[in-house]
Protein backbone atom coordinates (compact mmCIF):
# COMPACT_ATOMS: atom_id res chain seq x y z
CA UNK A 1 0.00 0.00 0.00
CA UNK A 2 2.82 2.72 0.52
CA UNK A 3 3.91 2.09 -2.45
CA UNK A 4 0.98 2.74 -4.55
CA UNK A 5 0.30 5.31 -2.65
CA UNK A 6 3.57 7.09 -3.19
CA UNK A 7 3.24 6.33 -6.86
CA UNK A 8 -0.19 8.00 -6.88
CA UNK A 9 1.15 10.89 -5.26
CA UNK A 10 3.94 11.04 -7.59
CA UNK A 11 1.74 11.02 -10.56
CA UNK A 12 -0.46 13.79 -9.05
CA UNK A 13 1.98 15.65 -8.68
CA UNK A 14 3.52 15.71 -12.09
CA UNK A 15 -0.47 16.78 -13.12
CA UNK A 16 -1.05 19.28 -10.91
CA UNK A 17 2.77 20.94 -11.26
CA UNK A 18 2.91 22.00 -14.94
CA UNK A 19 -0.96 23.73 -14.97
CA UNK A 20 -0.28 25.38 -11.28
CA UNK A 21 3.49 26.88 -12.64
CA UNK A 22 1.58 27.67 -16.08
CA UNK A 23 -1.08 29.42 -15.43
CA UNK A 24 0.68 32.79 -14.53
CA UNK A 25 1.41 32.63 -18.20
CA UNK A 26 -2.35 32.21 -19.53
CA UNK A 27 -2.05 29.64 -21.66
CA UNK A 28 -5.14 27.88 -22.66
CA UNK A 29 -6.08 23.91 -21.27
CA UNK A 30 -4.80 22.97 -24.64
CA UNK A 31 -1.90 24.43 -24.89
CA UNK A 32 -0.88 23.15 -20.80
CA UNK A 33 -1.28 19.80 -22.02
CA UNK A 34 1.09 19.83 -25.58
CA UNK A 35 3.43 21.57 -23.30
CA UNK A 36 3.80 17.59 -21.45
CA UNK A 37 3.77 15.59 -24.74
CA UNK A 38 6.53 14.90 -26.60
CA UNK A 39 6.38 15.84 -30.31
CA UNK A 40 8.41 12.77 -30.98
CA UNK A 41 5.96 9.65 -29.71
CA UNK A 42 2.96 11.91 -28.10
CA UNK A 43 3.90 10.37 -24.99
CA UNK A 44 4.22 12.69 -21.29
CA UNK A 45 7.59 14.09 -21.25
CA UNK A 46 9.09 16.98 -19.19
CA UNK A 47 11.44 17.94 -21.78
CA UNK A 48 9.43 21.15 -23.51
CA UNK A 49 8.39 22.15 -19.62
CA UNK A 50 12.02 22.40 -18.29
CA UNK A 51 13.47 23.98 -21.53
CA UNK A 52 10.67 26.00 -22.40
CA UNK A 53 9.20 27.19 -19.01
CA UNK A 54 12.17 26.65 -16.49
CA UNK A 55 10.16 24.41 -15.00
CA UNK A 56 11.20 21.85 -12.46
CA UNK A 57 10.59 17.92 -11.66
CA UNK A 58 9.10 16.96 -8.19
CA UNK A 59 10.78 13.94 -6.92
CA UNK A 60 9.71 11.95 -4.13
CA UNK A 61 11.74 8.97 -2.51
CA UNK A 62 11.62 6.35 -0.21
CA UNK A 63 13.12 6.13 3.01
CA UNK A 64 13.04 2.45 3.65
CA UNK A 65 15.82 1.92 5.50
CA UNK A 66 15.28 -0.45 8.94
CA UNK A 67 17.95 1.80 10.63
CA UNK A 68 15.83 4.85 10.21
CA UNK A 69 12.28 3.29 10.77
CA UNK A 70 11.96 1.27 7.49
CA UNK A 71 9.60 3.98 6.02
CA UNK A 72 9.57 7.63 5.35
CA UNK A 73 9.88 10.38 2.17
CA UNK A 74 11.24 13.42 1.02
CA UNK A 75 9.98 15.29 -1.57
CA UNK A 76 12.93 17.84 -3.96
CA UNK A 77 11.97 20.17 -6.16
CA UNK A 78 14.42 19.92 -9.19
CA UNK A 79 14.97 22.66 -11.39
CA UNK A 80 17.07 21.60 -14.56
CA UNK A 81 18.61 24.15 -16.82
CA UNK A 82 19.99 23.30 -20.01
CA UNK A 83 22.96 25.53 -20.77
CA UNK A 84 22.97 27.41 -24.22
CA UNK A 85 25.22 26.47 -27.07
CA UNK A 86 28.63 26.79 -26.06
CA UNK A 87 32.09 26.22 -28.13
CA UNK A 88 33.12 23.31 -25.88
CA UNK A 89 33.57 19.45 -27.50
CA UNK A 90 31.56 16.99 -25.70
CA UNK A 91 28.76 16.34 -23.37
CA UNK A 92 27.24 19.66 -21.47
CA UNK A 93 25.33 18.94 -18.30
CA UNK A 94 22.91 20.46 -17.16
CA UNK A 95 22.48 22.88 -14.23
CA UNK A 96 21.35 21.62 -11.18
CA UNK A 97 19.01 23.51 -8.21
CA UNK A 98 17.22 21.20 -5.73
CA UNK A 99 15.50 21.78 -2.57
CA UNK A 100 14.45 18.42 -0.30
CA UNK A 101 12.65 18.09 2.84
CA UNK A 102 12.98 14.38 4.32
CA UNK A 103 10.81 12.97 7.59
CA UNK A 104 10.74 8.71 8.52
CA UNK A 105 8.74 6.47 10.90
CA UNK A 106 11.21 7.06 13.17
CA UNK A 107 11.44 11.28 13.69
CA UNK A 108 14.11 11.69 11.69
CA UNK A 109 14.06 14.47 9.46
CA UNK A 110 16.25 16.76 7.84
CA UNK A 111 16.28 20.00 5.35
CA UNK A 112 18.50 21.03 2.23
CA UNK A 113 19.47 22.59 -0.72
CA UNK A 114 21.74 21.92 -3.43
CA UNK A 115 23.42 23.36 -6.17
CA UNK A 116 25.51 22.32 -9.22
CA UNK A 117 26.36 24.07 -12.41
CA UNK A 118 29.60 24.87 -14.87
CA UNK A 119 31.03 27.74 -17.39
CA UNK A 120 31.65 25.50 -20.05
CA UNK A 121 33.70 28.18 -21.82
CA UNK A 122 36.19 28.47 -18.73
CA UNK A 123 36.30 24.61 -18.28
CA UNK A 124 35.25 25.06 -15.17
CA UNK A 125 32.49 22.97 -12.82
CA UNK A 126 31.38 23.83 -9.75
CA UNK A 127 28.88 22.10 -6.42
CA UNK A 128 27.48 23.63 -3.42
CA UNK A 129 24.85 22.45 -0.70
CA UNK A 130 23.54 23.20 2.92
CA UNK A 131 21.31 20.35 4.89
CA UNK A 132 20.32 20.47 8.29
CA UNK A 133 18.91 17.03 9.93
CA UNK A 134 18.23 15.73 13.64
CA UNK A 135 18.69 11.64 12.18
CA UNK A 136 18.03 8.60 14.20
CA UNK A 137 20.29 5.70 13.19
CA UNK A 138 20.97 2.48 14.37
CA UNK A 139 24.56 1.42 14.55
CA UNK A 140 25.61 -2.38 14.57
CA UNK A 141 28.72 -3.67 16.53
CA UNK A 142 29.69 -7.58 17.44
CA UNK A 143 30.45 -7.62 21.55
CA UNK A 144 32.00 -10.10 23.22
CA UNK A 145 30.12 -12.88 24.37
CA UNK A 146 26.97 -11.17 23.40
CA UNK A 147 27.16 -10.89 19.63
CA UNK A 148 25.68 -8.46 17.14
CA UNK A 149 23.63 -5.50 18.77
CA UNK A 150 22.67 -2.56 17.69
CA UNK A 151 23.42 0.66 19.24
CA UNK A 152 20.41 4.16 18.39
CA UNK A 153 21.85 7.40 18.16
CA UNK A 154 20.49 10.87 17.27
CA UNK A 155 22.90 12.70 15.20
CA UNK A 156 21.79 16.45 14.53
CA UNK A 157 24.47 18.50 11.81
CA UNK A 158 24.94 21.59 9.74
CA UNK A 159 26.39 20.41 6.88
CA UNK A 160 28.01 22.96 4.24
CA UNK A 161 30.09 22.11 1.12
CA UNK A 162 31.10 23.84 -1.56
CA UNK A 163 33.66 22.54 -4.58
CA UNK A 164 35.19 24.01 -7.73
CA UNK A 165 36.49 21.79 -10.14
CA UNK A 166 39.08 22.81 -13.52
CA UNK A 167 39.07 21.40 -16.56
CA UNK A 168 43.17 19.78 -17.33
CA UNK A 169 42.70 19.04 -20.96
CA UNK A 170 41.07 21.12 -23.80
CA UNK A 171 39.57 18.38 -26.10
CA UNK A 172 39.29 15.62 -22.83
CA UNK A 173 36.52 15.40 -20.01
CA UNK A 174 39.41 15.06 -17.32
CA UNK A 175 38.93 17.82 -14.24
CA UNK A 176 41.07 18.47 -11.27
CA UNK A 177 39.30 20.54 -8.02
CA UNK A 178 39.38 20.80 -4.54
CA UNK A 179 36.17 20.82 -2.37
CA UNK A 180 35.62 21.92 1.88
CA UNK A 181 32.69 20.64 3.89
CA UNK A 182 31.86 21.82 7.32
CA UNK A 183 29.29 20.03 10.11
CA UNK A 184 29.03 20.91 13.46
CA UNK A 185 27.20 17.38 15.21
CA UNK A 186 26.12 17.10 18.27
CA UNK A 187 25.38 12.95 19.07
CA UNK A 188 22.91 11.98 21.31
CA UNK A 189 22.46 8.31 22.80
CA UNK A 190 18.55 6.92 22.58
CA UNK A 191 19.56 3.96 24.69
CA UNK A 192 20.43 3.51 28.57
CA UNK A 193 23.19 1.20 28.58
CA UNK A 194 26.74 2.81 29.02
CA UNK A 195 28.51 4.14 25.95
CA UNK A 196 29.80 1.32 23.81
CA UNK A 197 33.93 1.20 23.53
CA UNK A 198 33.61 2.59 19.95
CA UNK A 199 32.47 5.54 20.96
CA UNK A 200 34.52 8.66 22.49
CA UNK A 201 33.63 11.23 23.97
CA UNK A 202 34.68 13.79 21.36
CA UNK A 203 32.20 11.73 18.87
CA UNK A 204 29.11 13.20 21.24
CA UNK A 205 29.67 17.03 20.50
CA UNK A 206 32.38 18.13 17.69
CA UNK A 207 32.87 19.91 14.41
CA UNK A 208 34.26 17.90 11.21
CA UNK A 209 35.39 19.55 8.60
CA UNK A 210 37.34 18.35 5.48
CA UNK A 211 39.38 20.18 2.45
CA UNK A 212 39.08 17.41 -0.03
CA UNK A 213 41.58 17.08 -3.60
CA UNK A 214 39.61 15.34 -6.34
CA UNK A 215 40.42 14.05 -9.97
CA UNK A 216 37.09 13.11 -11.99
CA UNK A 217 36.73 11.86 -15.48
CA UNK A 218 33.70 11.80 -16.93
CA UNK A 219 32.78 10.51 -20.84
CA UNK A 220 29.33 9.71 -19.74
CA UNK A 221 26.43 10.68 -22.20
CA UNK A 222 24.52 12.18 -19.92
CA UNK A 223 24.50 12.54 -16.00
CA UNK A 224 21.00 11.30 -15.41
CA UNK A 225 20.37 8.05 -16.83
CA UNK A 226 23.58 7.09 -18.69
CA UNK A 227 23.37 4.97 -22.20
CA UNK A 228 27.14 4.62 -22.22
CA UNK A 229 31.26 5.99 -21.12
CA UNK A 230 33.18 5.74 -17.91
CA UNK A 231 33.29 7.87 -14.69
CA UNK A 232 35.98 8.01 -12.95
CA UNK A 233 37.15 9.61 -9.28
CA UNK A 234 39.57 9.69 -6.92
CA UNK A 235 39.41 11.67 -3.60
CA UNK A 236 41.69 12.63 -0.83
CA UNK A 237 40.26 14.43 2.10
CA UNK A 238 42.11 15.60 5.06
CA UNK A 239 40.36 16.23 8.39
CA UNK A 240 42.66 18.39 10.70
CA UNK A 241 42.45 21.40 13.47
CA UNK A 242 43.88 23.42 10.85
CA UNK A 243 41.38 22.71 8.69
CA UNK A 244 38.84 23.89 11.51
CA UNK A 245 37.65 20.11 12.69
CA UNK A 246 38.10 18.51 16.02
CA UNK A 247 38.90 15.17 14.41
CA UNK A 248 42.58 14.14 12.62
CA UNK A 249 41.73 11.25 9.65
CA UNK A 250 41.77 11.42 6.18
CA UNK A 251 40.15 9.82 3.87
CA UNK A 252 40.51 7.90 0.36
CA UNK A 253 37.77 7.55 -2.00
CA UNK A 254 38.05 5.64 -5.37
CA UNK A 255 34.94 5.21 -7.64
CA UNK A 256 34.51 3.78 -11.06
CA UNK A 257 31.10 3.69 -12.98
CA UNK A 258 31.40 2.32 -16.81
CA UNK A 259 28.32 2.09 -19.59
CA UNK A 260 28.41 -0.03 -22.01
CA UNK A 261 25.93 -0.65 -25.05
CA UNK A 262 25.75 -4.32 -25.67
CA UNK A 263 22.67 -3.67 -27.92
CA UNK A 264 20.94 -0.98 -29.21
CA UNK A 265 18.26 -1.57 -26.33
CA UNK A 266 20.63 -2.93 -23.72
CA UNK A 267 22.86 -1.23 -21.54
CA UNK A 268 25.21 -2.86 -18.79
CA UNK A 269 26.75 -1.26 -16.13
CA UNK A 270 29.46 -1.35 -14.09
CA UNK A 271 29.96 -0.18 -10.37
CA UNK A 272 33.39 -0.29 -8.05
CA UNK A 273 33.91 1.91 -5.21
CA UNK A 274 36.12 1.81 -2.26
CA UNK A 275 36.45 3.79 0.94
CA UNK A 276 39.40 3.83 3.65
CA UNK A 277 39.95 5.98 6.42
CA UNK A 278 42.97 6.38 8.45
CA UNK A 279 43.53 8.04 11.61
CA UNK A 280 40.63 8.44 13.85
CA UNK A 281 37.45 9.55 12.25
CA UNK A 282 34.60 9.19 14.57
CA UNK A 283 31.87 5.98 14.36
CA UNK A 284 29.85 7.53 12.08
CA UNK A 285 32.25 9.03 9.33
CA UNK A 286 33.27 5.40 9.01
CA UNK A 287 33.39 4.56 5.85
CA UNK A 288 30.04 1.58 5.03
CA UNK A 289 28.40 0.04 2.48
CA UNK A 290 26.48 1.72 0.01
CA UNK A 291 24.34 -0.77 -2.22
CA UNK A 292 20.56 -1.45 -2.44
CA UNK A 293 18.92 -3.72 -0.52
CA UNK A 294 21.49 -2.95 2.73
CA UNK A 295 20.39 -0.63 5.42
CA UNK A 296 22.28 2.66 5.98
CA UNK A 297 25.26 1.94 8.92
CA UNK A 298 24.83 -1.53 9.03
CA UNK A 299 28.13 -2.33 7.69
CA UNK A 300 31.10 -0.24 8.82
CA UNK A 301 35.00 -0.54 8.74
CA UNK A 302 38.11 1.02 8.05
CA UNK A 303 37.86 -0.02 4.64
CA UNK A 304 35.42 -1.08 2.10
CA UNK A 305 34.49 -2.55 -1.24
CA UNK A 306 31.50 -2.43 -3.51
CA UNK A 307 31.04 -4.20 -6.84
CA UNK A 308 28.09 -4.33 -8.29
CA UNK A 309 26.67 -4.54 -11.89
CA UNK A 310 23.24 -3.09 -13.18
CA UNK A 311 21.62 -4.32 -16.99
CA UNK A 312 18.58 -2.45 -18.25
CA UNK A 313 16.83 -3.63 -21.03
CA UNK A 314 14.54 -0.93 -23.16
CA UNK A 315 11.30 -2.14 -24.17
CA UNK A 316 10.51 0.71 -26.27
CA UNK A 317 11.78 4.09 -26.56
CA UNK A 318 9.67 4.57 -23.00
CA UNK A 319 10.10 1.69 -20.35
CA UNK A 320 12.46 -0.30 -19.57
CA UNK A 321 13.12 -2.65 -16.93
CA UNK A 322 16.16 -3.43 -14.69
CA UNK A 323 18.28 -6.05 -12.72
CA UNK A 324 21.07 -5.96 -10.90
CA UNK A 325 23.28 -7.53 -8.26
CA UNK A 326 26.15 -6.62 -5.82
CA UNK A 327 28.92 -7.96 -3.21
CA UNK A 328 30.28 -5.58 -0.88
CA UNK A 329 32.45 -5.76 2.07
CA UNK A 330 33.33 -3.62 5.16
CA UNK A 331 36.68 -4.29 6.92
CA UNK A 332 36.92 -3.49 10.90
CA UNK A 333 40.34 -2.87 12.23
CA UNK A 334 40.02 -6.54 13.57
CA UNK A 335 39.22 -8.22 10.89
CA UNK A 336 41.55 -8.71 7.76
CA UNK A 337 40.02 -8.86 4.38
CA UNK A 338 39.25 -12.32 3.97
CA UNK A 339 38.07 -12.93 7.59
CA UNK A 340 34.98 -10.07 6.95
CA UNK A 341 31.66 -10.73 5.64
CA UNK A 342 30.51 -11.03 2.17
CA UNK A 343 27.69 -9.08 1.96
CA UNK A 344 25.20 -9.71 -1.48
CA UNK A 345 22.38 -8.03 -3.12
CA UNK A 346 20.25 -8.39 -5.97
CA UNK A 347 16.96 -7.27 -7.66
CA UNK A 348 15.16 -5.48 -10.15
CA UNK A 349 12.64 -2.70 -11.28
CA UNK A 350 11.75 -0.75 -14.46
CA UNK A 351 12.21 2.89 -15.68
CA UNK A 352 10.17 5.54 -17.57
CA UNK A 353 11.87 7.93 -19.75
CA UNK A 354 10.93 11.20 -18.11
CA UNK A 355 12.61 13.64 -19.82
CA UNK A 356 14.01 12.45 -23.43
CA UNK A 357 16.13 15.65 -24.21
CA UNK A 358 18.21 15.27 -21.16
CA UNK A 359 17.82 11.40 -20.81
CA UNK A 360 16.33 11.11 -17.54
CA UNK A 361 14.62 8.04 -16.39
CA UNK A 362 12.62 7.20 -13.23
CA UNK A 363 11.39 4.16 -12.11
CA UNK A 364 11.10 2.14 -8.98
CA UNK A 365 13.21 -0.69 -7.73
CA UNK A 366 12.95 -3.79 -5.44
CA UNK A 367 16.47 -4.92 -3.92
CA UNK A 368 16.96 -7.86 -1.13
CA UNK A 369 20.18 -8.74 0.57
CA UNK A 370 20.40 -11.95 2.96
CA UNK A 371 18.45 -10.55 6.06
CA UNK A 372 17.06 -7.37 4.60
CA UNK A 373 15.26 -5.87 1.41
CA UNK A 374 14.34 -2.47 0.40
CA UNK A 375 12.35 -0.46 -2.43
CA UNK A 376 13.58 2.36 -3.66
CA UNK A 377 12.15 5.69 -6.21
CA UNK A 378 15.23 5.99 -8.42
CA UNK A 379 15.76 9.20 -10.24
CA UNK A 380 18.67 9.39 -13.01
CA UNK A 381 20.53 6.35 -11.94
CA UNK A 382 20.91 4.60 -7.98
CA UNK A 383 25.26 4.96 -8.36
CA UNK A 384 25.17 8.66 -9.39
CA UNK A 385 26.99 10.16 -5.91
Amino acid sequence: MPVLYRLCLYIALLQLLPCTSLFAQKMTKEERKQMMIDTLDGKFDFSRFLIDMNGFIPVPGLVTEPALGSFGGFLAPVFIHQKDAEPSPGYVPPDITAGMGMLTANGSWGLGAFRMGSFPKAGIKYQGGIFYGSINLDFYRELPNIGERSFTFNIRSTAIFASISKKVFKEKEGYLGIQYSFAPTNVEPRFEAELPDFVEPIDLDNTSAALTFFADWDTRNTIFTPDSGLRTRFKYGMNDSWIGSDFTFQRFDVLINWFVPLKDNWVSGLRLETKSAFGDPPFYLLPGIEIRGVPAARYQGKNSVVLETEQRYDLNLRWSIVGFAGWAKAIPDDQTFSESDNIFSVGTGFRYLIARVFRLRAGLDIAFSPDNFGYYIVFGHNWNR
